[in-house]
């Protein structure tokens, strides 16, 4: 017997609206959704404490994904200033967010009776 399952076109409804967030007093605009894989290579590429350069490398490819390109543009630019400080502890903090949304896992766990 053969074993077969058509996954159709995935689960996307394309009725999701873009992310948002705000930094420095200006508003950076990602994708709505993104492919599973830009999830599965930050994890596997992040993880490797080994390699700070790699790590480094995924997360900057991980914004230039996500961010629409006006965005990643001015986002870039913060990232280089030399005024407007973002530490690492930021990145993550907003690298975390953005895969929690992407993923669809809620932020707090639903009560158990």
């Amino acid at each position: 017997m053969t074993r077969f399952k058509d996954f159709g076109a995935g689960t996307s409804t394309g009725e999701k609206a873009p992310l948002s967030f705000k930094l420095h007093g200006e508003e950076f605009t990602c994708m709505p959704e993104v492919q599973g894989k830009v999830l599965l290579d930050l994890v596997a590429k992040s993880g490797n404490d080994n390699d700070p350069a790699a790590a480094a490398a995924i997360i900057s490819t991980f914004f230039g994904t996500v961010l629409y390109d006006e965005s990643y543009a001015r986002f870039d630019a913060l990232l280089h200033s030399k005024d407007k400080i973002v530490n690492m502890e930021t990145l993550a903090e907003i690298t975390s967010w953005l895969v929690e949304e992407y993923a669809g896992r809620p932020e707090e766990q639903p009560e158990v009776s």
